[in-house]
């Protein structure tokens, strides 16, 4: 009854272990610009900026890119 006991709390505390480990990954993987929700428009000309601010579109040629790696529509706003 003892080892059962013992055992049952070793599983526990990998279990434990292995939601802290899981939690603090994913938490500090959150840097990335896409996690957190914002798109890079570092290398977009001025008017897809504009475009993108004004109306919410995303330029044709990121459209797969952005799609692919966020769960937004691709709108910002929409209307």
């Amino acid at each position: 009854m003892e080892k059962q006991k013992i055992f049952l709390w070793a599983i526990i505390g990998i279990l434990l272990i292995a939601v802290i480990y899981t939690v603090f990954f994913k938490i500090s993987s959150t840097g990335n610009s896409v996690n957190s929700g914002e798109i890079d428009t570092s290398d977009w000309t001025e008017n897809e900026i504009m475009n993108y601010e004004m109306h919410g579109t995303i330029p044709v040629r990121l459209q797969g890119k952005i799609a692919a790696s966020s769960t937004g529509t691709g709108m910002v706003g929409g209307c």
